[in-house]
């Protein structure tokens, strides 16, 4: 009877140690398999972005004013003055009367308007303080007073001459200007600016002391160029304090001015290359042989030593 016990007390002590053996674990990765619980991306790396380019700032209407004239306001607008003058149904310089209200914008459907009525070599004069706000459809005069009914000589501005003008005052429908490689790319910001002349830099770029451009001191008769390719939209003397003038557009963006000149030497409509002779320096409306040089964009002038190349 002992060795059944015996038998059975070994079987049970066996048995515990095969237990004890089977409940001995291995080393194992712990994992955390929670909800949410993933190792954190690293940041991307934020891409500098470039700086927004001026937008354009210019109003929908512009409300004329005493010593406004259509030139005036198309210069400052940077605009062609032909095409303000039909957006807004003008067909004579002259007639724009204070408080009138011009579109600044082509209308959605622009009516072609009858060719400008101007004469050749009439000097024109800004609107004065006899000038009537709303009367329209009337050359202003200085004698011209609301609900008069005596007519008097145009005396806003004059149309200078060029085939454009002549073309229009013999009621041909003037040629739309054909683009060209002497032509900037619409919109372009990247314009390639060169200096328009040589000379020593007698004045410099103040917009608070309304120096909107630069001087540039030079003798008699010397070569005023292009500074970018571009389509003349004014040449002549009907703004006050330029003297004769030339503006060339050179995109839906910028415009350049040249003034002061002695000679004017292409005519409006006309495109001009980069570097290519425009005028000559003069002395017109101002007290020295110099070139003023503006380049505006979207109408407003701008710095040109922050534009042209280092002299």
């Amino acid at each position: 009877m002992i060795f059944p016990t015996l038998r059975i007390a070994l079987a049970c002590t066996l048995a515990a140690a095969i237990a004890a053996g089977c409940s001995t674990q291995h080393g194992a990765p712990v994992v955390d398999r929670a909800p949410g619980a993933k190792p954190a991306p690293g940041k991307p790396a934020i891409a500098g972005k470039p700086a927004p380019k001026p937008a354009d700032t210019r109003p929908e209407f512009y409300t004329v004013r005493k010593g406004d004239t259509l030139y005036s306001i198309a210069l400052d607008q940077g605009l062609d003055y032909r095409e303000l003058a039909q957006w807004n149904g003008i067909t004579d310089p002259g007639v724009i009367g204070i408080g009138q209200q011009l579109q600044l914008n082509p209308p959605a459907a622009t009516a072609t308007a009858a060719p400008l009525k101007s004469a050749p070599g009439v000097q024109g004069r800004p609107l004065g303080d006899a000038a009537v706000a709303g009367v329209q459809g009337r050359p202003l005069g200085d004698a011209a007073v609301a609900g008069a009914n005596t007519k008097s000589e145009p005396t806003a501005v004059r149309a200078p001459y060029s085939q454009q003008t002549y073309a229009q005052m013999a009621g041909a429908k003037p040629q739309p200007v054909a683009k060209s490689e002497t032509q900037a790319p619409e919109g372009d910001d990247n314009v390639a600016w060169n200096w328009p002349a040589s000379g020593r830099v007698v004045s410099t770029f103040n917009d608070s002391a309304n120096l909107k451009g630069i001087g540039i001191a030079g003798k008699l008769g010397q070569p005023v160029l292009a500074s970018a390719p571009g389509r003349v939209i004014f040449s002549g003397t009907g703004i006050r304090g330029f003297g004769k003038l030339i503006v060339i557009k050179h995109n839906n963006t910028f415009l350049s001015v040249y003034a002061h000149n002695h000679e004017l030497l292409v005519k409006e409509g006309q495109s001009v290359a980069k570097g290519q002779k425009i005028a000559e320096m003069g002395s017109t409306d101002t007290d020295q042989v110099k070139l003023h040089f503006e380049i505006r964009r979207y109408g407003k002038p701008v710095d040109p030593a922050k534009l042209l190349p280092p002299a």
